[in-house]
């Protein structure tokens, strides 16, 4: 997963020190104190540049990942509010280039007082730097949780589990999946994702479950929530909708039911609707398991494994160029910047 591999992004401060760090290497070889001053503001111009460019380019293209992180992306921290703070990253980067440029070369050799034109321009710099401070942190931010997403596969059969909190989606997950289910957690509410894997052979299947999103009514579910819900739903290759009608759950059937009925209308694979706590009660209307007692577990995986089919290829996707306010291009995030 490329989330896995975004560094740490730096704060401003940071940048700014380990810039000045390697530029008073630089210039502590130079003999002549005007080529001193003028060496180190080209190498602190350069360090920031490459440091803020690096930053961009550990970001994927966020339209270019497969619908649920897409989506995921989009409910977390929204694409757009994402792209800007990297145009900012990229504006900044492309004005500290520049500065190394102006300040770097002929004005500063021109200049009568050397050691004061490096200290403008250095200040200048920082400047910079500082007006995407925040861009940098809310960055920051978004890789700590983006990291920490469960790996969900596009090239396996996946099973999503449906249903209310409590009606033993996650007893299920944990029952036919082998060994212990990955579980991750993150912040679409306080509860996590738990994906687990079965293999069948050669295949491996893979389950996912959603707890703690679909814990209202529709009408009361926040915009979060139903991007979610729309994120988990793209990656189906089946559902498996789990109601409780003991109500031990402590949600109505009533409710359930109201739940089961929108699931349906976004669905566009198969379906199967069991009951489950069958030792307490049951409807007699659907298959019924129980996950407390195993009874009905294998025949739900029967039932599984005959909508097995190999996935589809996911289509490739082309990594779109962005645009930073001023209009500087991040083509696909390989160089990050073009400078005038």
């Amino acid at each position: 997963m490329e989330f896995e591999r975004i560094p740490t992004v730096p704060t401003a401060d940071e940048v700014l020190d380990r810039s000045f760090r390697r530029a008073a290497a630089k210039m502590r070889k130079k003999a002549n104190k005007d080529r001193a001053n003028e060496e180190f503001v080209r190498a602190v111009s350069s360090a920031v540049h490459d440091r803020l460019v690096h930053v961009i380019q550990s970001f994927p293209v966020f339209e270019a990942q497969p619908p649920f992180y897409r989506d995921t992306v989009e409910a977390l921290f929204g694409i757009e509010r994402l792209r800007m703070a990297l145009g900012n990253v990229g504006w900044a980067a492309m004005h500290t280039k520049r500065m190394g440029f102006e300040h770097g070369g002929r004005r500063i050799r021109r200049a009568e007082d050397t050691a004061a034109m490096r200290k403008r321009a250095v200040a200048r710099i920082a400047s910079i730097v500082h007006q995407i401070d925040r861009d940098l942190r809310f960055l920051n931010d978004a890789r700590n949780v983006l990291r920490k997403l469960p790996d969900v596969r596009d090239d396996e059969f996946t099973v999503v589990i449906a249903g209310y909190p409590n009606v033993g989606k996650s007893s299920f997950i944990r029952q036919v999946s082998s060994a212990a289910p990955e579980v991750a957690s993150y912040p679409f509410t306080t509860k996590g994702v738990i994906v687990g894997h079965r293999y069948e052979g050669r295949h491996r299947i893979q389950f996912l479950d959603t707890p703690g999103l679909l814990n209202r009514p529709e009408e009361e579910r926040n915009a979060i929530e139903e991007q979610a819900i729309s994120a988990i739903v793209h990656t189906a290759d089946l559902i498996l909708f789990i109601l409780d009608p003991s109500e031990y759950c402590g949600y109505p059937i009533e409710d359930q039911y109201r739940l089961l009925s929108i699931i349906e209308k976004m669905a566009e694979v198969p379906m199967i609707v069991v009951d489950n706590k069958a030792d307490i009660t049951s409807t007699g209307d659907r298959p019924a398991m129980s996950t407390a007692t195993g009874e009905g577990v294998e025949g739900m995986l029967d039932l599984i494994r005959s909508q097995y089919r190999e996935p589809s290829p996911a289509p490739a996707q082309c990594a779109p160029d962005e645009e930073t306010e001023d209009g500087t291009t991040i083509e696909g995030r390989e160089t990050g910047l073009r400078l005038p």
